[in-house]
């Protein structure tokens, strides 16, 4: 889809309901709601991060989704396909600023090319002890990415139409943090297997941008 088509379908998108846990609930893995159910105590205290999810034009006007391939590294999320975002700090005024900064940070989109349409649901990602919100953004400009080095192992641009097709939403088998293997909803971007929580946020987007292109 070209993005000035997108342009004018996706500002609708501001004044639909959200899906919450109906689209969470498509792309969750199957052990995910029972442990999330458990901790609902623990929810309440939990560390908070801001992640945007970023829409923009490519060089030829075709409109683009950025994900990120994070690090390897000893932690729960090392080596996963993730939104650019990351944990809240004390200097900023809200989350959506953490989500921009850290977006900035990671993938070098400035602040000034960012436009927030829509505030998603959060979501607890009991494993890390997180409670994410993401934001739906849009850039009007191509953006020059550059990758941090130290967070980012790999920028991930995804063609919108290859996110909408539904031949890219699959199941698969996962490893977990319980050691053991499990079927899994997920995505396939790009050769990329996408799934839990980021899978889980991008369902709800896909359902909201259904509405409306």
């Amino acid at each position: 889809m070209v993005f000035d088509t997108f342009l004018e379908s996706v500002v609708k998108i501001e004044h639909l309901e959200l899906f919450g846990e109906t689209s969470h609930a498509k792309m969750s893995p199957p052990y995910r709601i029972e442990l999330a159910e458990k901790m609902k105590t623990k929810a309440k205290s939990a560390k908070k991060a801001g992640v945007l999810s970023l829409f923009y034009p490519n060089a030829e006007g075709e409109t683009y989704l950025v994900l990120i391939l994070r690090k390897t590294y000893k932690g729960v999320h090392s080596a996963q396909v993730g939104f650019p975002g990351g944990k809240y700090e004390y200097e900023d005024k809200d989350l959506m600023i953490t989500a921009i900064r850290e977006t900035e940070e990671e993938v070098g989109v400035p602040e000034k090319l960012v436009n927030v349409i829509k505030t998603m649901s959060p979501l607890y990602i009991p494993p890390s002890n997180f409670m994410v919100h993401p934001y739906l953004a849009i850039s009007e400009t191509t953006p020059n990415f550059i990758k941090q080095d130290e967070e980012v192992e790999a920028i991930i641009e995804v063609k919108l139409a290859d996110f909408l097709n539904e031949v890219n939403t699959i199941t698969t088998r996962v490893p977990t943090s319980f050691n053991v293997e499990v079927d899994v909803p997920a995505f396939i971007l790009n050769g990329h297997i996408v799934w839990g929580a980021t899978a889980m946020m991008l369902g709800e987007i896909k359902d909201l941008l259904k509405q409306v292109l």
